[in-house]
């Protein structure tokens, strides 16, 4: 999960362009509701921002509110979807 967390906190702070540090945003740090950049748009950039990335598809009846909970819930999604490849 290291490696993961490091690279979806990238793609967090560079898609919603945060003013928070890799730091900032630890495993339970709350992102949806907590965070204004993460609205409607925001999701759909972090969603195609983390295909592209990881080169995955997410399809929409994976991920809802819950998903984009804390970086730690991205970041286990993430580590499933990769280890799916």
């Amino acid at each position: 999960m290291t490696n993961t967390i490091d690279t979806v906190r990238a793609v967090l702070i560079e898609t919603l362009e945060l003013q928070q540090t890799p730091e900032e945003l630890q495993a339970d740090t709350t992102l949806f509701g907590s965070l204004p950049e993460l609205d409607s748009f925001g999701v759909v950039a972090l969603v195609g921002a983390l295909e592209e990335r990881f080169d995955f598809t997410i399809d929409d009846d994976e991920f809802g509110a819950e998903l984009f909970e804390t970086v730690g819930t991205l970041t286990d999604f993430v580590d499933v979807k990769l280890r799916a490849l």
